[in-house]
């Protein structure tokens, strides 16, 4: 860090001396965007930059990205580090064709995959006294760590290392024994929760979004940026079973996968497009049982020859929509899809049933959909939101889809949180001048009751409770960081545990029983 500072002034007095020569493109990528987006353009913690990958970002919007970063996301700004001609460069540089996409189909997964420990000799019990479905798993994001903490005793259990920079959240097997992690560069890993050990990996992609576990513990979806992939894994041993190329039906057009998610009552998984105005479903079910059978101890069967996908496995049904559709939220019965774009302006409501919008939502600024949770108000029930560029929570009757109030916030907020042994709605401010504040909403007044400030100056977000919704858990998401620990009744801090870079956290009661407090 120190030395991209320093790096950092001397281009600002380069630029400012009107230095004799505009530095080369390659210079400015490797020394700006290469830590984050892959010395090849490849993508890491931010995502792959190359045509393909950017099609709906235009030359002019690039231009504005880099000089000014993007809300909501770890872009920063470059203009005072950068002249206007180097920032129209490195747009024009980003938008220039890879000579080489590096593969990334069956062979290439099967051949990444790690086994940790033979699933059958797991314990059958935990080798621990903590209440397994009361841990909370809390990612660490400054040295890649996952600290398993007791939600009882409210002390970490055990801390281990993860693949580089997490990403989409952790999601849990449904008995909640076992976690499985995503990280940005597409390793996809699966830890026990009983022996505190971990037992299978492999990289099913080379920028991965995130992961979802279906309703029957049987299947891992993986939602893939690059290449243009949805990878199905077998759930035991993360044997990869199928490669879905993420194609138009009709024409050549390949999309990034913003998201997958998990839809247990339908019995299938709901896939969100970056580049394609479709909602993909898509079913798991017994077809696929012959599969998860055949490669319980290898790949190949006795004469090496590669074993048959059943290619009838997890079949797609297209549902068109009226615009791109980054962001999701479901309803409890997953009747309902909640849509919007991240170009913002109004939301989408999908009936999943009949296939098709049914309604239209004005939603201004980018609401942040995956992050909102349920609520019984005044009889019914509403979902709310926060914004990712706009200080506001808006909140929604699930029944007519209007608006029903707009609660003003001191910024933009990205996490919203609840459980439903508290009266209370928590949602940070993030970022701005404000992000070291977090609201609690009264969830029957909708108003704001209280304002945290649990460490000034610095960054507090993303808000989780204890199974029994008696503790709220909030990171302050620095280097130097804390979990900070408050009575959800009282809102009087109880502890704080030091952590480094804390971010999500996930608890597994919560998680597994979908509670309406928190995401799914």
């Amino acid at each position: 860090m120190i030395v991209r500072w320093m790096v950092g002034l001397l281009a600002v007095g380069w630029v400012a001396l009107g230095g004799a020569e505009e530095r080369p493109v390659a210079e400015l990528y490797s020394r700006y965007c290469a830590e984050c987006h892959h010395a090849e353009r490849l993508g890491g913690v931010g995502p792959a930059l190359f045509p393909d990958n950017l099609r709906r970002l235009q030359k002019g919007e690039a231009v504005e990205v880099i000089g000014k970063g993007r809300a909501a996301t770890q872009m920063p700004g470059f203009a005072e580090q950068l002249s206007v001609s180097e920032i129209a460069s490195l747009a024009q540089f980003i938008q220039a064709p890879l000579t080489t996409i590096p593969a990334w189909g069956m062979a290439q997964i099967q051949a990444s995959h790690l086994l940790h420990r033979e699933p059958s000799t797991l314990p059958d019990k935990p080798q621990h006294a903590a209440d397994p479905l009361n841990l909370t798993m809390v990612v660490e994001l400054a040295d890649h760590h996952v600290t398993v903490l007791d939600g009882d005793a409210l002390q970490p259990l055990v801390r281990f290392p993860t693949r580089f920079a997490l990403h989409g959240g952790l999601k849990f097997s449904p008995d909640g024994r076992f976690v499985f992690l995503s990280s940005r560069d597409g390793w996809i890993s699966k830890y026990d929760l009983y022996s505190l050990q971990l037992v299978a990996e492999v990289r099913a992609g080379l920028n991965t979004r995130n992961l979802a576990v279906s309703g029957d513990g049987k299947t891992v979806m993986v939602a893939n940026y690059l290449p243009h992939t949805l990878v199905a894994l077998e759930a035991e041993r993360l044997h990869p079973v199928k490669v879905i190329p993420v194609v138009a039906e009709k024409g050549p057009e390949s999309s990034r996968v913003s998201a997958v998610f998990a839809a247990p009552p339908r019995n299938s998984f709901i896939a969100a497009l970056k580049d394609l105005p479709e909602v993909w479903e898509i079913p798991y079910n017994d077809r696929a049982a012959p599969i998860y059978r055949a490669t319980v101890h290898d790949f190949n069967n006795a004469s090496g020859e590669k074993l048959p996908v059943d290619e009838s496995a997890f079949p797609i049904r297209r549902i068109a929509v009226e615009d791109y559709l980054d962001d999701f939220f479901f309803d409890l019965p997953y009747r309902h899809l909640v849509g919007t774009s991240r170009n913002g302006g109004s939301g989408q409501v999908v009936q999943l049933d009949v296939g098709r919008k049914i309604q239209e939502i004005a939603i201004p600024g980018m609401p942040h959909l995956s992050s909102g949770i349920l609520w019984d108000y005044q009889g019914r029930q509403v979902m709310a939101t926060p914004n990712l560029k706009e200080g506001m929570v808006t909140v929604i009757d699930m029944k007519t889809w209007q608006v029903v109030k707009r609660i003003e916030t001191q910024g933009p907020g990205f996490f919203m949180r609840s459980h439903e042994n508290t009266p209370y709605a928590w949602v940070d401010v993030f970022t701005g001048p404000h992000k070291d504040l977090v609201h609690v909403i009264d969830k029957q007044s909708l108003e704001i009751i209280k304002t945290l400030n649990p460490a000034p100056g610095k960054t507090s977000g993303h808000v989780e409770f204890t199974r029994d919704g008696r503790y709220a858990l909030l990171s302050i998401w620095e280097e130097d960081g804390a979990l900070v620990v408050y009575d959800s009744q009282t809102l009087q801090e109880v502890k704080r545990l030091p952590m480094r870079k804390p971010s999500g956290k996930y608890n597994v009661f919560n998680k597994i029983t979908r509670s309406s407090g928190t995401s799914h």
